[in-house]
This record gives C-alpha cells, sequence and structure tokens, in this order.
C-alpha cells in the first residue's frame, strides 16, 4: 500500500459511474436511480454491461470478465468522481478473481458505494489501497431511489461529509457496553466469512470497529459463520462491534440477538445493536476505512474526520 485511497467530496456537475459486479439489477429500478443521481446534479455513465444477465447463470450480471472490466474501467477513470454499484446479491467473489486492484494505486481516488455482496469489494479496495469507501445503497434496487431517507443520507455523505461526523440512530442500544476506538471495516457477515483466507482478504479484524448484518439467514447458520470468524481468530483484537439489520433472518429478531450476545460478549469490546444500516428502508450510510469513536451506551459513532476530502 502506498498511500491512502481517500476520495474527495462530489460537486454538481461530476461525472460518476454506475456498475453491476454482482447480480444484475432491476432495469425499471436502474433508469429511476440514474434519475435520483441526476437530480442531483450529477452526470451519470451506466457501464457497457450494467444491465446485461448471464445466459446461463442468471444470478449474476453477465460473465465475470464483463462485471470486472466494467468495474476496473470505472474504478480506473481519471474523469470518474465516483462509482456506485447497482446491486448486491451474488458474483462479488467471482468479480475479485478477474479484477487487478494493485493496478488502481496510482489511480485518482473516488467514492464507491454499496453493499451485502459488494462487502467483499469493499474489503479489497480497504486491504489493498488502505480505501476509505462507503457502505450504503445499491442503487438499483428498492433500498436507493423512493426511499428519501436512504437517499438523502446518501446525498449527504457524498457532497456535505461534514455533516455527517456523528452517527446516532434512533434504534440503537447496546449489546455490551462501552466505548472504543477504532477503524470502520466489515459489512455482510457471510461475505466476511465466505472471504476468510482468499487473495484481498482482510487477515484479521485487529483494530476494527466492525459492521455486522445479513439477510435471509437462518440463526444455526448465522451462529456457524460467526463461530468460524472466531475460532479461526479472525475477531481477536476488534476494538467493537456494529450491529445493522437481520432482514428475513429466521427464526425472529428475539434468537437472532440471543445468539449474537452469547457468540459477541465474550469478546470483550462494545456491541451495539439497532444501527440502522443493512437491509432496511432508510438504511444510514457509514464510511469504511474511517477511524471513529463508538459509544455503545449512547448509540453513537463519531467520526475523527469527514470521510472524503472537501470538494474544493
Amino acid at each position: 500500500m502506498t498511500r491512502r485511497w481517500r476520495p474527495r467530496a462530489l460537486r454538481r456537475g461530476d461525472l460518476v459511474a454506475v456498475a453491476s459486479p454482482c447480480s444484475p439489477p432491476d432495469p425499471e429500478r436502474l433508469d429511476a436511480a440514474v434519475r435520483v443521481l441526476e437530480g442531483w446534479g450529477l452526470e451519470v455513465r451506466v457501464q457497457p454491461h450494467a444491465r446485461d444477465r448471464h445466459p446461463d447463470l442468471g444470478y449474476l450480471a453477465g460473465s465475470d470478465a464483463d462485471r470486472a472490466k466494467d468495474l476496473q474501467d470505472a474504478l480506473a477513470a481519471p474523469d470518474v468522481a465516483a462509482v456506485f454499484c447497482a446491486r448486491g446479491g451474488d458474483g462479488a467473489h467471482r468479480t475479485l478473481e478477474r479484477l487487478d486492484v494493485g493496478a488502481l494505486r496510482g489511480a485518482v481516488p473516488k467514492a464507491f458505494i454499496g453493499f451485502s455482496d459488494v462487502t467483499a469489494l469493499h474489503e479489497a479496495l480497504s486491504v489493498e489501497l488502505g480505501a476509505v469507501t462507503l457502505h450504503g445503497p445499491v442503487v438499483g434496487t428498492a433500498y436507493f431511489a423512493g426511499d428519501p431517507a436512504a437517499e438523502e443520507d446518501l446525498r449527504a455523505h457524498l457532497f456535505e461529509p461534514e455533516s455527517r461526523l456523528r452517527i446516532a440512530p434512533p434504534g440503537a442500544e447496546p449489546l455490551v457496553g462501552g466505548s472504543a476506538r477504532g477503524v470502520l471495516i466489515g459489512g455482510n457477515l457471510s461475505l466476511l466469512s465466505d472471504g476468510l483466507a482468499t487473495p484481498y482478504s482482510r487477515p484479521s479484524a485487529e483494530g476494527g470497529l466492525l459492521l455486522l448484518e445479513d439477510v435471509g439467514e437462518d440463526v444455526s447458520r448465522l451462529d456457524r459463520m460467526l463461530t468460524q470468524l472466531l475460532r479461526s481468530g479472525w475477531l481477536d483484537g476488534v476494538r467493537g462491534v456494529l450491529l445493522g439489520s437481520w432482514a428475513d433472518c429466521t427464526p425472529g429478531p428475539e434468537v437472532i440477538r440471543a445468539m449474537l450476545l452469547d457468540r459477541l460478549a465474550p469478546l470483550g469490546v462494545p456491541v451495539v445493536d439497532g444501527f440502522g444500516f443493512g437491509h432496511i428502508p432508510a438504511q444510514l450510510t457509514i464510511a469504511l476505512g474511517a477511524a471513529a469513536t463508538l459509544d455503545a451506551d449512547a448509540g453513537t459513532l463519531v467520526l475523527d474526520e469527514p470521510a472524503l476530502e472537501p470538494a474544493d
């Protein structure tokens, strides 16, 4: 890593790209997202294969090579100020097999936005480039266009990052009290578990404030994935844990919460639940790679500095 890859804030007139490195987006939702971004005063370039669907594996947005090229080109382009992922779903680890993250070390840093399956890409950019990226809406889905709160929080992070130094979700509450300072990392539990010991994966969560969320999993699978992170030593040295949504996870929130407390409390670090990110309406955007202080008792996260460099 030669330098910290910290993008600048956006301003009206900037060119931004939309790519589909994972699953194919709904065409109408993608069109709606483009209209929202244009409404922010941005020029939007939808990458050539962003609307593709793999001919045999319909859960993928086109071929691995095309998905990777679209993303590589967008991240490397000197005139592109931000790259929005259209959808999560599946395919990010396959895209990483074709991506040359190291070649981006000399590229102009740019905001990179997405969540869920995009976690694997956030991790790669963080590990290889020291990138600050945004765990936020995938724009070609119901989590963005038509969700005014999610739209506005992402817009503010991109255009006015100084207004998002303090994050205090109304539903946040401590599972384990205390405060801690570290660098924000993580995202989707399944993707973090799947990425263990693979290229571009983080060797451990040491020094991190770890985000965790997931969707559509049974508590037994969540337990297995979290236990894998624990037994592998990956969670050794973590400073604190922020829990997001567990949408459609069975059998329900009370059992999920009990399992999380059982697995995470022995770490002896602050753990805060209900932090407002993940697969939920009005999701919050959170800056991965940014240093921050978590106060689990107060349910607050305070960044040391704005996530993005000043635009001027």
